[in-house]
């Protein structure tokens, strides 16, 4: 896929039709808040708090911290039956636009959900006028990596609030 393509026509060109939709929601919304404590509880097991410093700890956490004020955009991903499958959001960062929280319930990875929301959250930067898209993951989710690869994304420095805590990360930039 080219970087900047459209790649909401994943779909199309694949000849993929989706089995679930895209809403979108509040970032107080109970079903988006529960998606939310599932991404934090399996991130909580891939990046364990071994003997760290408290001080590390915190700064982290501020730096990961996200306010509900924030974000513009909220999308969730429901099943047919209405069971939340998949969740990302999208916060103006500084002079950036940064997609934010992306979760895929783990039953329905593989199904293109991800792509989809990723799709969904480029074209809401693209209607706020953001020249490109910025995201961040952690070194230890190299299955999201390859997945922004595909997508087009080129990978960038590490970006604040980042740098200073989280400086193995992984960040990415999509034209639009």
């Amino acid at each position: 896929m080219a970087p900047g393509s459209d790649f909401a026509s994943w779909f199309s060109d694949a000849h993929v039709l989706p089995d679930f939709t895209i809403e979108q929601v509040e970032w107080t919304d109970a079903r988006a808040v529960a998606l939310r404590a599932v991404m934090d509880a399996e991130m909580a097991v891939r990046y364990p708090r071994f003997d760290e410093e408290v001080a590390v700890s915190a700064a982290r956490d501020e730096a990961l911290a996200v306010h509900d004020d924030e974000f513009v955009t909220v999308l969730l991903a429901l099943d047919p039956d209405g069971t939340p499958i998949g969740h990302l959001a999208l916060r103006p960062l500084r002079d950036e636009w940064e997609a934010k929280r992306l979760i895929v319930s783990p039953s329905a990875r593989g199904r293109g959900v991800a792509t989809a929301l990723l799709a969904g959250i480029a074209a809401a930067a693209r209607d706020h006028g953001a020249p490109r898209l910025i995201l961040q993951t952690g070194w230890n989710q190299p299955e999201s990596v390859a997945l922004y690869r595909k997508l087009g994304f080129d990978e960038i420095p590490v970006y604040e609030p980042y740098a200073a805590t989280m400086p193995q990360s992984h960040c990415f930039a999509l034209p639009l």
